[in-house]
């Protein structure tokens, strides 16, 4: 039987977790994903306070977000081999994060096991998409 205190995952193993807004709900989120993926999610949670501490989060579609008032600057997400994280301004961002999305804009960053965070490269797209308008959902 599964216990209804703890989330369950997609078949992708990205958590689900009710949406809501604040910390607490995207802790939440970082404390159901799997495995490695978890510790980087607190590093990757961490490196957007680090550059913006007045980060507005929020989890919806089983998804955090960060943002600022007018909008939302990223997000991240869970599957089977690696965190994806979205830059939902990326084309715009300096370098260009590496992988091209179907929706306009946006760019993506993906991370697997084994590989280092580029802790200083996040908070510069951080900074840089801070000068951004952001993105409404």
């Amino acid at each position: 039987m599964t216990d209804p205190k703890r989330p369950t995952h997609s078949s992708s193993t990205n958590p689900y977790i009710p949406k809501g807004d604040g910390d607490a709900v995207v802790q939440a989120y970082i404390a159901a994903m799997p495995g490695w993926k978890s510790a980087l999610g607190k590093e990757i949670d961490a490196t957007v306070e680090e550059a913006f501490p007045e980060v507005r989060k929020q989890v919806r579609w089983n998804t955090p977000f960060y943002g600022k008032d007018d909008g939302w600057l990223l997000a991240m997400y869970c599957f089977k081999t690696y965190v994806q994280i979205t830059f939902l301004t990326g084309a715009s961002l300096d370098p260009v994060p590496p992988k091209a999305s179907k929706v306009e804009g946006t760019r993506y960053l993906d991370i697997f096991e084994g590989e280092a965070l580029d802790r200083e490269q996040l908070a510069s797209w951080v900074r840089q998409a801070l000068e951004l308008p952001g993105q409404q959902l």
